[in-house]
């Protein structure tokens, strides 16, 4: 008997990988880099039935605190849209509704660039009317169109809307995914008056990877997707 083809999950962190993972499931973590993502999805020769966004985000809608949750019904990058397989949203939307998560169905915006002030994520919330941001949605929704498989992405919110980020996050990551120690000590001893924003950065964390934990629970193996049927061009794999 043929084993089911993988979910392909993509995420920023490797933290996030560590908590998407489990059977069923391959992950592509590119640190926050949407050109590296872009080309490691370019090039992989992989099969898989869906493709699933997953992590944190940042707040564009002023209403979300860190730890809500974001389902996407659709990703927005500039001109391009992408929808979300209202199947997985509604399934989600039914797991999340049993677990007490604090969750909306809303678009979010894909990002090239680190979004670091609150400046300018009210600029992207005034033109796209997403409720959140990040850097690897709208190149996996991109990925899952051009091969034709099914897409969600589910994101908590960690940095909310009205959240100015210290410069350091601009170069926090690894191509990994994992923090660069190094790179974060610099840019404090640069410039240490952002230290002051650390206490605050570190319970948006908290609650965002908290929430994050539970949303990957209370989903099941294979995210749930498992059970569900996309049609005929999936075949017998599901």
């Amino acid at each position: 008997m043929t084993s089911p083809l993988p979910i392909l999950v993509v995420t920023g962190l490797a933290r996030e990988a560590r908590i998407a993972s489990g059977p069923g499931i391959a992950i592509v973590q590119t640190g926050g880099h949407p050109a590296r993502l872009r080309a490691l999805l370019e090039e992989s020769t992989s099969a898989y039935r869906a493709v699933v966004s997953f992590g944190i985000a940042g707040g564009l809608d002023p209403a979300l605190r860190p730890g809500d949750v974001v389902i996407a019904s659709q990703i927005v990058a500039g001109d391009e849209r992408w929808p979300s397989n209202p199947a997985v949203v509604r399934l989600w939307a039914q797991r999340l509704e049993n677990g007490g998560e604090r969750k909306t169905i809303a678009a979010i915006a894909g990002a090239d660039a680190p979004l670091l002030t609150a400046s300018d994520k009210g600029a992207l919330r005034a033109v796209s009317g997403a409720a959140a941001v990040d850097m690897e949605s709208h190149v996996a929704a991109d990925f899952a169109a051009t091969r034709g498989l099914p897409f969600a992405a589910i994101r908590v919110v960690c940095d909310p809307a009205g959240r100015t980020l210290p410069p350091f996050a601009a170069a926090a990551l690894r191509p990994d995914g994992s923090l660069d120690i190094a790179a974060i000590v610099g840019s404090l001893a640069r410039r240490p008056a952002q230290i002051a924003a650390l206490p605050s950065l570190a319970r948006d964390a908290s609650a965002a990877f908290a929430a994050l934990s539970r949303v990957r629970a209370a989903l099941g193996p294979g995210l749930g997707l498992g059970g569900l049927s996309f049609g005929e061009a999936l075949g017998d794999v599901l």
